[in-house]
């Protein structure tokens, strides 16, 4: 017996049925695609984005004259500072001194260097304010100090409080451009100031100064030089100093860069193994501050995916 054909009004409804089907599961899937969070950066994507990309060296501003933070040495730069430069740089591909131009800044021309392209970072004492921020961007924190006051032996018993600051017959020096300048301003104390603490430091050695204020790191390496002539007094300035690695403001890839690789040395510290940051600390300033210290935490941090390989080895 013959079967009869279906008919064709039917097979066309089936036919229908089946591409509209066929139809609704593409485009769900293509919804569920769609809201997939798109692929993280890695740390290429940023080098490649950044104006560092290419070059032969990294130019890092660091000071040549803050035992323990910045210092030149017998032609080899040393410190804190200059230990986590040469971390930042090892990290994007630019490994070991020759990679490295150094370049010696004082305290007030560390944002016109950034600005003007005669450095690529700037590794310096640098405090995070929202002012300075307006000029230029920072990662970081990788260090929190306090403004204190460094005084000679021999006035160590009659310069102890801030009112003893404000006394006419005491001269206070400071460097210019720093925030202890501003915070000295606001606590009407009246300072000589000069290009860098050094010379504050210099100044009091030879009768010219009776004190000389700044960050408590800085004055700590002083210290470090002249043990039995000075002595930092704690005074309640009231205020932390957040220090920050300088990046140009038109550049936020390298920001977030450098950004990115000093939480890795916060998260390698954190979790009991030693850290990049540790051992400079360990290395310079550890032995000469007061109670133990750790790496704070840096803000503004990407997520980025990170490779042995960071970059290219030129």
């Amino acid at each position: 017996m013959n079967e009869v054909p279906p008919p064709r009004h039917r097979l066309r409804s089936v036919a229908t049925t089946v591409a509209v089907a066929l139809t609704l599961t593409l485009a769900a899937a293509a919804g569920c695609d769609n809201r997939r969070e798109p692929p993280l950066p890695s740390v290429l994507d940023k080098l490649r984005e950044s104006h560092i990309d290419g070059q032969p060296r990294i130019k890092i501003g660091v000071a040549t004259t803050e035992p323990l933070m910045g210092e030149l040495r017998n032609g080899t730069h040393t410190g804190f500072d200059v230990e986590i430069g040469r971390y930042i740089a090892s990290s994007l591909g630019f490994e070991g001194d020759q990679r490295i131009e150094w370049v010696a800044l004082s305290t007030e021309d560390r944002i016109p260097a950034l600005q003007a392209g005669t450095v690529d970072l700037v590794v310096s004492s640098f405090s995070i304010t929202e002012e300075r921020k307006k000029l230029v961007s920072f990662a970081g924190p990788y260090f929190v100090t306090t403004q204190e006051v460094m005084v000679p032996t021999r006035l160590k018993d009659r310069i102890r409080t801030i009112e003893d600051l404000r006394e006419p017959g005491y001269r206070i020096c400071t460097s210019g451009g720093s925030t202890t300048e501003a915070e000295l301003e606001k606590h009407a104390v009246k300072a000589y100031v000069v290009k860098d603490v050094g010379d504050c430091v210099e100044g009091i050695r030879k009768g010219r100064y009776d004190a000389v204020s700044s960050d408590e790191t800085i004055l700590a390496g002083f210290l470090s030089r002249y043990p039995t002539e000075f002595e930092i007094v704690d005074m309640p300035f009231g205020t932390s100093e957040q220090l920050g690695i300088g990046v140009p403001i038109g550049d936020p890839a390298l920001r977030d860069l450098v950004a990115f690789f000093l939480h890795k040395s916060y998260l390698e510290g954190r979790s009991g193994i030693s850290s990049p940051w540790l051992t400079a600390y360990n290395r310079t300033l550890g032995p000469w501050l007061k109670g133990g210290r750790s790496q704070p935490q840096p803000l503004d941090v990407p997520k980025l995916v990170d490779f042995d390989d960071k970059a290219p080895r030129r």
